[in-house]
């Protein structure tokens, strides 16, 4: 949940969340006295709420925070995750969507919200087939770049590029209407436009643009994601801006920098000892012969690694401060919002080091690493509600395809839903 905050320009009172503000920001129900009784700022009821609710029939309402709790273990999920991996490979990839399902099922069900916990309820033989189409596509390029038919890998990588929008929009549909809780399905409302505008044009201007325009892509995703998310009846809302976004790009921008500058000092720290130990750094040796030694190797080989591992910890630091701000300023109905306390750069030391754990391990901490970093992030996520969340009402859903989240997943598309 699973493939990530500054104040709120919609908000009609400092702080909606004590009885001075009586609500949840913009789409709240108001006091009486602010609207008819039984209607919202707008003068209508929030879609998918009783309107018999404290808060929406003009009583003030009480906020109520509800945790996020995770009961998974490292232990019992090892024991999961290697029948998964051993039967994927004793099958030759075949067993791949059981897996993945598998897997969500687990982390689903652990994760538990209000006394409920989620479900996970997609159907791994309807991925078998979308992941059957989009490794034969993805063999079929494998093949024709390594022949150098560029006549027929050049057309898939325009189809590719073509559908990647696409694909997210069916990926995030399959997600959002296999995902359960209290026995309501979430949905997402979003279309295939929006997504060509977020995951199309926007991935277009980062890649020309760059810094200048990548924050601005990270925004009209998250918004495209947030906005078109539905429980029950009820609607998404984004109330975040694009200017947070940009802060976490130019702070990414800032350690990358440094990253490169401490990765060359590391470089030649390390080059030079060798050299002075070694024997190769002596009176009247030349640059050449340097060069030719085994330095040269050291130094870019050092300088190389730690490059990759800071900027591994500036991607990390990306990840981690644009979920805990979109989950700051996501809200639901106008009567549930979100709310994230864990600390963004606690979660990069944590993935640093799980991926430390899983290089010494040979892979076999991968469990470990993932129940570590699920555990971190629930425990600093919790809801805020102005209603039981039992009175959310149920509409009938259209499943998504299997394509997309196929694709997503082997193409490693990453929607973070």
């Amino acid at each position: 949940m699973s493939d990530a905050n500054l104040p709120d320009p919609h908000l009609t009172d400092p702080d909606p969340l004590h009885p001075a503000g009586h609500g949840l920001g913009r789409h709240a129900a108001i006091p009486t006295g602010a609207v008819p009784t039984g209607t919202g700022p707008d003068g209508a009821v929030p879609a998918g709420v009783d309107p018999s609710l404290p808060g929406v029939s003009g009583a003030a309402p009480d906020v109520t925070r509800h945790d996020l709790t995770f009961t998974g273990t490292a232990a019992e999920y090892f024991r999961l995750w290697i029948v998964n991996v051993a039967l994927t490979l004793v099958t030759l990839g075949v067993y791949l969507p059981w897996a993945r399902v598998r897997t969500r099922q687990y982390f689903y069900g652990h994760t538990w919200l209000d006394g409920q916990n989620f479900e996970y309820r997609a159907n791994p033989a309807a991925l078998l087939r979308g992941y059957l189409l989009v490794g034969a596509l993805f063999g079929l390029y494998s093949y024709a770049t390594q022949r150098e038919l560029y006549w027929l890998a050049l057309p898939l990588i325009v189809l590719y590029v073509a559908l990647y929008p696409w694909l997210v929009w069916r990926s995030l549909r399959f997600q959002a209407a296999n995902t359960v809780h209290r026995g309501l399905t979430f949905s997402f409302h979003g279309t295939a436009g929006d997504s060509y505008v977020a995951y199309g044009a926007a991935n277009v201007a980062a890649s020309v643009a760059g810094i200048f325009a990548l924050p601005w892509a990270w925004f009209m995703q998250r918004q495209y994601q947030v906005r078109g998310l539905g429980y029950g009846q009820a609607r998404g809302h984004f109330r975040g801006d694009v200017a947070p976004f940009y802060i976490i790009g130019l702070t990414s921008l800032g350690l990358s920098l440094a990253g490169g500058v401490v990765a060359l000092l590391l470089g030649g720290l390390v080059a030079g000892a060798w050299s002075a130990l070694s024997g190769e750094l002596r009176a009247g040796a030349d640059f050449e012969d340097l060069i030719d030694g085994p330095t040269v190797w050291i130094f870019l080989g050092v300088a190389y690694v730690s490059f990759l591992l800071l900027y591994t910890v500036a991607w990390q630091y990306v990840r981690g401060a644009t979920m805990r701000y979109v989950l700051n300023n996501a809200e639901l109905g106008g009567v549930v919002r979100t709310g994230a306390t864990f600390s963004p750069w606690g979660l990069v030391w944590l993935s640093v080091t799980n991926s430390l754990a899983q290089v010494v391990t040979l892979g076999l901490a991968t469990p470990w690493a993932a129940i570590r970093r699920t555990r971190f992030i629930l425990a600093g996520v919790h809801v805020r509600t102005i209603t039981d969340l039992d009175h959310f009402r149920g509409q009938a859903q259209v499943p998504g395809t299997a394509l997309g989240e196929a694709a997503s997943e082997l193409l490693d598309i990453q929607v973070g839903f």
